[in-house]
């Protein structure tokens, strides 16, 4: 356990590369666009992609069954309001360096329509914390129901080849398998995370089967008569169209990513120079929120001036930036005492306020679920 309430060390490690792999494809792609090429960072990026997000939102259920049970007012706002403060607030941040290029291009009612159409389809990078809460409740609403007959459903909803266009409704599909596992396997997961701490040699056995495995099939091209099952990820130019995106290979990487990541980070997690690793988890809702400018101002410093050719060192520059960016803004904030209201939730916006001073410490911190 971590020196925090109720943290697990090697959950926040999980979250930490988490964030990192997130950080890391939007940098990727950023570049690969803005430079007109790809390097060695599309090749990682490609590799994660199966169990990049899975692992994230699977991560994001590990401690649901705590608090499930909660009252629904207080439930409604550790698991909706909480992320909707969020969501609007840096939605709104990204619309005031966003919306006057929009405005150039398309006029100033355009800006305004996308900035209204962002509450009904989550904008850009914010699309995650957009979906938690509908996760927290379609999970709230379906806990009486068998998990074996929920757990299937999620499988099915993954599988079928969803292609609506609506972005939240595609994404719940595609991801809600992840989240139930979380929520309904969390006894499991850490009872094998405990388990390859014991055993280390196993552990790193078995990461050695799985990496070449993951590899194979996201790299290996889908026969052709297939590629119509394959889900294209928006706006990735990495690459696509392999074995690893069609049904059952998709779901069946995305869970076994997931657990290797955990497992991986069961593991980094004891090393004495992992802390920062448990940190950035910790606060990786601090990253996810804010990488955005970092990256954008790193990425256009850097192409713009050519000084790096190569798209691959441009992207892992990019990524670095996005992901530090964010922490110095954090730690400056908390130096200064200004700002806090960008990454903790002030009181004015509970809906169910803490009562105890230690509750209200743990309600305000900037981590997920």
């Amino acid at each position: 356990m971590t020196t925090g309430a109720q943290r697990v060390d090697w959950v926040d490690a999980a979250k930490g590369m988490c964030i990192i792999f997130v950080v890391m494809m939007h940098s990727t792609i950023g570049v690969g666009l803005a430079m007109g090429g790809e390097g060695f960072m599309h090749w990682v990026v490609s590799f994660a992609r199966p169990f990049r997000m899975p692992d994230f939102f699977l991560i994001s259920g590990l401690f649901l069954g705590l608090v499930i049970d909660r009252p629904l007012r207080r439930y409604v706002d550790r698991k909706v309001v909480h992320f909707a403060y969020f969501y609007v607030l840096w939605l709104t941040i990204q619309f005031v360096f966003k919306a006057p290029g929009i405005a150039m291009e398309d006029g100033a009612a355009a800006a305004l329509t996308d900035y209204l159409l962002a509450f009904v389809e989550p904008f850009g990078t914010l699309w995650f914390i957009y979906i938690l809460p509908v996760f927290f409740m379609v999970t709230r609403m379906v806990r009486s129901l068998p998990v074996r007959f929920v757990f299937a459903w999620a499988a099915l909803l993954e599988m079928l080849p969803v292609h609506t266009g609506w972005l939240i409704f595609d994404e719940f599909c595609a991801r809600y398998v992840y989240f139930f596992a979380g929520y309904a396997f969390a006894t499991r997961i850490f009872a094998i995370a405990e388990w390859l701490r014991a055993y280390p040699g196993r552990a790193f056995g078995i990461l050695a089967l799985w990496a070449p495995v993951n590899a194979a099939l996201v790299f290996a091209p889908a026969p052709a008569a297939l590629t119509w099952l394959i889900q294209p990820e928006t706006g990735f130019s990495g690459q696509t169209g392999g074995w690893s995106e069609l049904p059952l290979v998709s779901l069946a990487l995305g869970l076994a990513g997931a657990l290797a990541i955990c497992s991986l980070a069961a593991l980094v997690a004891r090393l004495r120079g992992a802390a920062w690793l448990t940190w950035l988890g910790a606060h990786s809702i601090v990253v996810y929120l804010a990488f955005f400018l970092p990256m954008a101002v790193s990425r256009a410093i850097l192409v713009k001036t050519g000084i790096v050719t190569d798209p691959g060192l441009v992207s892992l520059m990019v990524t670095t930036a996005g992901v530090v960016g964010p922490v110095l803004l954090y730690g400056l904030i908390h130096w200064s005492g200004y700002g806090r209201f960008l990454f903790e939730r002030p009181s004015w916006a509970f809906l169910d306020r803490p009562g105890e001073p230690q509750d209200r410490a743990r309600a305000d911190r900037p981590i997920s679920a």
